[in-house]
């Protein structure tokens, strides 16, 4: 795999994430909080998954 500029070995954008951090200060010397990652959660996912963990642990149980 050629080495690409501005990304790390897993891919991640470098400069993306130095923005993104710059934001996140700025956001708290103002006092505020951010709320991106809630922003990008998929609540029906995360349920879903979880529901799916519960079934597995209560059949783990059973046996």
């Amino acid at each position: 795999m050629a080495k690409q500029p501005n990304k790390t070995a897993a891919g991640t954008n470098i400069q993306e994430v130095r923005q993104q951090n710059a934001q996140s200060a700025q956001a708290a010397q103002a006092g505020q909080f951010a709320t991106e990652f809630a922003a990008e959660t998929d609540v029906q996912h995360v349920k879903q998954q979880n529901a799916q963990a519960e079934a597995r642990k209560a059949q783990n149980v059973n046996q």
